[in-house]
């Protein structure tokens, strides 16, 4: 069947939140000592990692890790708790968490903008969804492609996350096509490959550094970009 439509997911597949060394330039540990790289890179990943608990929590957290990306409130709760075990003292953790979840800090891939505007002129339908609990769009805006996107549909706003099979059909139905004329491209089999399960075909992109991946997302949807 013809393929008539792309959904993407944001963090590791559009964009990506790179390390910053300013982040961490007055950030102690919390004996006092600096931040390395090594340090810097796995708070990072802690903080982007698609599905899977990243540090050992306390009961309390559990609820909030599991609907994290369904409410803000909680999203902050856990992931304030997840910088305070990666070693970083309050206040810093907010500090930090506030730069964390500002759109502005997030990195187009090289083929972002490309992709989602050849898409969109030549009539391919394109939808964004992401299981997350701040609003991405400021982040499109500030590309100027958000005419691009058709449809945005985020768990926090939507009340369900990936791979529940009801917001892979429930943007087929916004976009107006069937399953089967839809290409999910994402960057985990767990969250984004649930696709499959209602019949969307799936592409499955490395969430590497931007720098390191300038094609990605072209080679992705492949003959839709005539």
């Amino acid at each position: 069947m013809t393929l008539r439509a792309v959904i993407f997911d944001f963090s590791g597949t559009l964009f990506r939140l790179e390390e910053n060394a300013s982040w961490y330039a007055d950030l102690t540990d919390a004996d006092g000592g600096r931040f390395d790289l090594a340090a810097q890179a796995e708070v990072m990943r802690r903080m982007t990692a698609p599905s899977g608990q990243v540090v050992e929590l306390g009961a309390e957290f559990v609820e909030a890790w599991e609907k994290r990306d369904l409410d803000p409130e909680l999203h902050r709760k856990v992931y304030v708790e997840v910088l305070r075990s990666s070693g970083v003292p309050d206040p810093q953790a907010d500090g930090l968490y506030a730069r964390l979840i500002d759109p502005d800090q997030w990195t187009p891939y090289p083929d972002t903008a490309e992709v989602l505007r050849r898409l969109s002129e030549q009539g391919v339908k394109v939808g964004v969804i992401s299981n997350i609990a701040f609003d991405i769009r400021p982040a499109f805006d500030r590309l100027d492609i958000t005419e691009h996107v058709d449809e945005f549909l985020l768990s926090y706003l939507e009340e369900v996350i990936k791979p529940d099979p009801k917001i892979f059909l429930r943007a087929c139905e916004r976009l107006g096509v069937a399953p089967e004329e839809a290409l999910m491209v994402g960057d985990s089999v767990e969250a984004d490959g649930g696709a499959a399960a209602v019949g969307c075909q799936v592409a499955i992109v490395d969430p590497v550094p931007t720098s390191e991946r300038p094609t990605g997302l072209i080679d992705a949807v492949g003959d839709l970009l005539r």
